[in-house]
């Protein structure tokens, strides 16, 4: 069987990567894939995680064993076929590529190609150019701060509740205003 992978980034809006490959091939021979058609140095460390729906992390699979507890389960990438941990069309997943300030591609197997096998990874489309492959600290929090501010939580949307809202409290916002008509759009500098 093949797998068809969607490679996406949350930096750079029109990098696409395509890779089909083998379902018996590892977790290894993908990551090099995404590397290669980045044009990655294949020197940094790197884990792709098994995500559920809403992208929340959920197994890493590490590129070289990190000597997690015996109680824990832990995957290598080398060690792990894709088909091992991947079933279903859909299934989302992270490559977390700059592991130090936690930069990673979103990856989608778009397409699960039943009676078909490949010898060596493609990829079948690539557009735009990848983010730089290291980002430095300073970079990556001023990153962070803005995303952070720009979030879901912005200002505190997510406590906000319609049935705490007082209507009263917005009787006599308008009073004070001058006059002017909705039909006047002059700009009064002295008034600001």
């Amino acid at each position: 069987m093949i797998f068809r992978f969607l490679i996406l980034s949350d930096e750079i809006d029109d990098f696409v990567r395509e890779i089909k490959i083998d379902s018996e091939a590892t977790f290894m021979d993908l990551h090099h894939a995404i590397i290669d058609s980045a044009g990655y140095a294949k020197d940094q460390m790197t884990s792709f995680f098994i995500c559920d729906d809403d992208w929340n992390r959920k197994t890493e699979i590490t590129l070289v064993d990190m000597g997690t507890s015996p109680e824990e389960d832990s995957y290598i990438m080398e060690n792990t076929p894709l088909e091992e941990l991947l079933e279903d069309e859909d299934q989302k997943l992270l490559y977390v590529f700059d592991y130090l300030t936690e930069r990673a591609f979103f990856i989608e197997l778009k397409e699960m190609i039943l009676r078909k096998t490949l010898a060596k990874p493609v990829c079948s489309r690539s557009e735009g150019f990848p983010p730089p492959q290291i980002m430095n600290f300073e970079e990556a929090d001023a990153k962070n701060t803005v995303n952070a501010l720009l979030g879901e939580n912005f200002y505190g949307d997510s406590e906000y509740n319609v049935d705490e809202l007082d209507s009263a409290g917005f009787d006599g916002l308008d009073d004070g205003l001058d006059s002017a008509s909705p039909a006047d759009n002059s700009f009064d500098e002295d008034r600001f």
